[in-house]
């Protein structure tokens, strides 16, 4: 088994790679080669955290990911999100790698949010809002500029100085990017000002107001994954021309603001338009118009974790990276 850390991986496997492996994956689950086994959460109240246990498997590889969400961690100078992947051999059952699955996390959702974004969002897309500007948001970011020309951010956080330094991270880790950075101070101006947005809060409250949004917007919901969060308000679930989602069983359980939706009985999970996946295979078509709005809403799915899981640890192996043990 090799052992690989978040810098080695970092090292060997880019946001391209990861929208590439993603993107794969989706074909092949549409063509029913990938086992997803309902994944376990279990919840800390006492902590606002859970701790999920996500299994899938592929023809040759099988991965489950640990994943520990602690929202208050940043208080202990730890981090919020935690996790490891053990990828295992399902020809000869041998433990292949175990890896740090903590930037995986994040870059197999911005791999997957810039799938949808690359079907759903205008071609010509450049004004982008960020809404909530914690580490999931860096992948968010990066997904965005790899799929459209993005020329001006906007961000907002409930805490302004966050925001702040969320620019002079973007600005580093993307110093090729010529493109300006506005610290909103209000979410609804942000988005008034967006092409495409990304939500990337554990908000349990709407975090923008249906009426900023403008005609042929594209939203990328990514941040509430339980049924009591709610990101988006039942105004804007309404309101949106499309809805795209990763799973639509996935949906059904977790995504708070489809699940309060449905509950007010003005709108039902019959309306979800595809599933990502059928998207990606041609199945179901990508934007219409360019006046729809269109809302792409993720929980994740494991075998997102094990599709850049498997491209990381073939990276691994052609490049001899990663400490080698014995079990």
């Amino acid at each position: 088994m090799i052992i690989l850390s978040e810098k080695e991986i970092q090292s060997l496997y880019t946001m391209e790679d990861a929208i590439l492996d993603v993107e794969a994956i989706l074909s092949e689950e549409r063509n029913g080669n990938i086992q997803i086994p309902e994944r376990t959460v279990l919840n800390f109240s006492e902590h606002d955290a859970s701790v999920l246990y996500m299994p899938s498997a592929a023809t040759k590889m099988a991965a489950v990911k640990v994943v520990s969400i602690f929202p208050h961690n940043p208080e202990r100078q730890r981090p919020t999100t935690q996790g490891v992947i053990v990828v295992t051999d399902t020809e000869t059952g041998e433990h292949l790698a175990m890896m740090n699955a903590t930037y995986l996390t994040r870059l197999r959702t911005g791999a997957v949010s810039a799938i949808a974004t690359k079907y759903l969002a205008r071609r010509e897309a450049s004004r982008l809002a960020v809404i909530g500007t914690g580490a999931m948001a860096r992948e968010q970011v990066a997904a965005m500029l790899a799929v459209r020309p993005i020329t001006e951010m906007f961000l907002y956080n409930r805490t302004k100085e966050k925001a702040e330094q969320f620019a002079a991270y973007i600005q580093e880790a993307h110093p090729e990017w010529q493109g300006t950075i506005h610290v909103m101070d209000n979410a609804d101006e942000a988005v008034r000002q967006a092409h495409i947005v990304i939500c990337s809060t554990r908000s349990t409250t709407p975090v923008f107001s249906v009426t900023a949004l403008q005609p042929g917007t594209h939203i990328n919901a990514i941040g509430s994954y339980l049924p009591h969060m709610q990101e988006l308000d039942v105004e804007t679930i309404i309101r949106a021309d499309r809805i795209v989602v990763d799973t639509k069983e996935g949906v059904k359980h977790e995504a708070g603001e489809l699940i309060q939706a449905e509950n007010t009985g003005r709108w039902s999970f019959e309306q979800i338009d595809a599933e990502v996946g059928e998207l990606v295979t041609g199945e179901k078509s990508g934007r219409q118009h360019e006046k729809e709005i269109t809302l792409f809403k993720c929980v994740g799915v494991a075998s997102f974790d094990l599709a850049v899981a498997m491209g990381v640890y073939k990276k691994a192996v052609e490049n001899g990276k990663g400490m080698t043990i014995s079990l």
